[in-house]
């Protein structure tokens, strides 16, 4: 009886300090080794501290159902995917959303940038309609092959999902693609040593 209190102990000792490890602290934001999404448990790809300039302005976090290294690997994962940002200082959203549509067109060719306006000018509202972002609010992206991107700000679904493909790539190039707002977060995000 004692051995087997000692062993179960001990089990759950493990367990803990597994659990202790797998959670990322950054910036004094918590972040998790897993979510769910659309009923399934997603893993935590990578996370870090967007910068601008001296200042930290989020922080990041990917998470998907295997671990992915690009864009391409990104989009051709199965199944939901993840990126967060908990907001480390006040952002006007309307500036965000405006970085946001930069990003795009520094990543996207004409051509296919003409194809996904009414998702950037969505997107754009969505932003406009909240003002702004202080410390310690989420902003996520969410992608379920099966119902499109919802964009979540402040706990809240912000519209119904952008059923595009197209649009999400463009958007995730933000973040990974070959022009990314910081290639520091991007590595970081991508699990880059």
């Amino acid at each position: 009886m004692l051995r087997t209190l000692r062993t179960v102990l001990v089990a759950v000792g493990l367990c803990w300090s597994v659990a202790a490890f797998a959670m990322v602290e950054l910036a004094g934001v918590k972040v998790e080794d897993s979510v769910s999404v659309a009923g399934t448990k997603l893993q935590l790809n990578g996370a870090g501290i967007r910068y601008k300039g001296p200042f930290k302005v989020y922080v990041g976090d990917l998470y998907t159902t295997r671990p992915v290294a690009s864009l391409d690997e990104l989009i051709a994962a199965p199944g939901p995917k993840r990126l967060g940002m908990t907001f480390l200082r006040e952002i006007n959203s309307a500036d965000f959303g405006k970085l946001l549509t930069r990003g795009i067109e520094d990543n996207v060719n004409r051509s296919e940038l003409s194809k996904i306006i009414p998702g950037m000018i969505k997107m754009g509202e969505i932003f406009a309609a909240n003002k702004a972002f202080q410390p310690g609010d989420v902003c996520a992206l969410e992608w379920d092959p099966a119902t499109g991107l919802s964009i979540w700000a402040k706990g809240k679904l912000q519209a119904e999902p952008f059923k595009d493909p197209a649009f999400f790539r463009a958007l995730m190039s933000i973040w990974f693609g070959n022009s990314p707002a910081d290639w520091k977060l991007k590595d970081q995000l991508l699990g880059v040593k």
